[in-house]
């Protein structure tokens, strides 16, 4: 038996040659998902709807721009006193500056650079997605990642147009690499801008993405939000933010 296995920050996607109980060889590339060997059309573990699926254009383009500008401005101007107050409070805490810079990917997989409050010791290692207790978080950390306060600096994100409130979240690029060949569908979710919440999210699909099966439930309500747009849509999910989509027992 063959095997291999495709590291997701310290994490692993295993993949293994198997003889299943019919005698098919399942191929040496096929996913163990969740311990279970996925047999069948392995090629694309989103079967849903894997159908292509079309940017936002035209009138709805404006219109959803028109919304991150108007919507994004007002909620920075709102949240502006306490993201000062966040920034004091993340530089007493530890060393190193209040705001975190990470490229990630965009529409069309355009590398752009997110904003975030820094929520762990200043270190140099190579990228790891965060874990349950996580020694790298700091104490300040714990508490804005828990609430999703870090992640108010992407307003800044979304008056500049690099990103929209409502959208697939963005992805750092070490983890669309471990995936991108286990689940081809997931570059579709970058017919869109990325955004600060979305349907993926308040959902449930967020945070720390031990098992393929996490991915998957995260590009499928990523390709349901692209597929089903609407300004009302957006609207919901926003709303549905304030009521649910702040913590998660995943948001660590």
């Amino acid at each position: 038996m063959s095997s291999a296995k495709i590291m997701n920050n310290n994490n692993s996607v295993e993949v293994a040659s198997k003889i299943v109980s019919t005698g098919k060889v399942v191929p040496a590339n096929a996913p163990i998902v969740d311990g279970v060997s996925h047999t069948g059309h392995w090629r694309s573990l989103v079967t849903v709807d894997n159908s292509t699926l079309k940017p936002i254009s035209g009138l709805g383009a404006a219109a959803k721009r028109a919304e991150d500008f108007i919507c994004g401005s007002f909620a920075l101007l709102l949240l502006f006193p306490l993201m000062a107050l966040i920034s004091i409070i993340v530089k007493l805490d530890s060393t190193g500056p209040a705001l975190f810079c990470q490229a990630r990917s965009g529409r069309n997989r355009e590398i752009i650079k997110v904003y975030k409050f820094r929520t762990m010791y200043q270190s140099g290692g190579e990228f790891r997605q965060a874990q349950k207790d996580d020694p790298r978080i700091t104490r300040v950390g714990a508490f804005l990642r828990r609430t999703s306060l870090d992640e108010l600096p992407q307003l800044f994100n979304v008056i500049q147009g690099s990103m929209s409130l409502v959208g697939p979240r963005p992805h750092p690029l070490k983890l669309d690499e471990d995936f991108k060949y286990v689940i081809p569908a997931l570059t579709s979710r970058y017919s869109v801008k990325p955004g600060i919440t979305g349907w993926a999210q308040i959902n449930g699909f967020r945070g720390e993405t031990s098992k393929v099966s996490d991915m998957v439930g995260r590009v499928e309500h990523d390709r349901y939000y692209i597929k089903h747009w609407s300004l009302w849509l957006d609207v919901k999910i926003l709303v549905l933010t304030v009521f649910k989509g702040w913590t998660h027992e995943n948001a660590y």
